[in-house]
């Protein structure tokens, strides 16, 4: 079944990894305009853009704004990439308003708020949590062929990385030129590769070296 607006309580099984993802639709709070949008993914995907979501569990919490300044301060590399990043968490878009303008530390935040009150699109990437009603941290990310290549959930006490983000961004941006290369541990852009066949077996030191 296919949820087209999201904003429904029933949807399928939760997308994995190396599935392509349903159009997702929904409202955000924009930043830079100060005013709303309704977001579609699949137009976003559609002008080729990357799609990065970054789910957290609420508004005016403590972990949540550390992050997205977090994410904020990679924003400007994420975008020369070609990502279009949005968080996403189960409040409304009044309350990313009112909680982006009110928190210093997310003065640098300019990426769409996304508003999930139902949960429906928390439990479609599998991060919601029904007896709280809200959302793990949980970073996706989205090739603009529709496939979800990268996904990462951390309970609620544990804050990401943004760095890392973009350092899986920039692989996965490389791999969709050369997909038959392969990115090792802790690869970064100007590093070498691998490209995987059957004289590269018991070889990878030397190929790496």
């Amino acid at each position: 079944m296919d949820c087209q607006t999201m904003d429904c309580q029933t949807v399928s099984v939760p997308v994995h990894v190396g599935q392509k993802v349903k159009n997702l639709q929904f409202a955000a709070y924009d930043p830079t305009t100060g005013t709303f949008a309704d977001i579609d993914s699949g137009k976003i995907l559609a002008s080729g853009k990357w799609l990065v979501l970054v789910f957290y569990p609420a508004d005016f919490t403590f972990v949540c704004p550390t992050e997205l300044a977090d994410v904020g301060a990679q924003h400007e590399p994420l975008k020369k990439m070609g990502a279009e990043v949005i968080s996403i968490s189960t409040d409304s878009k009044f309350a990313h308003l009112a909680w982006r303008n009110s928190e210093k530390i997310l003065e640098s935040v300019n990426f769409l708020m996304g508003a999930d009150p139902t949960g429906a699109i928390s439990r479609y990437f599998g991060v919601y949590d029904e007896e709280a009603g809200t959302a793990y941290r949980g970073t996706f990310i989205i090739s603009p062929d529709g496939d979800l290549v990268g996904s990462e959930v951390n309970f609620y006490n544990v804050g990401r990385n943004a760095r890392e983000l973009l350092r899986k961004m920039q692989a996965n941006v490389y791999l969709r030129r050369k997909p038959e290369e392969a990115c090792p541990a802790n690869w970064e852009e100007g590093k070498k590769t691998l490209t995987p066949s059957p004289r590269l077996v018991g070889k990878v030191y030397e190929a790496l070296r």
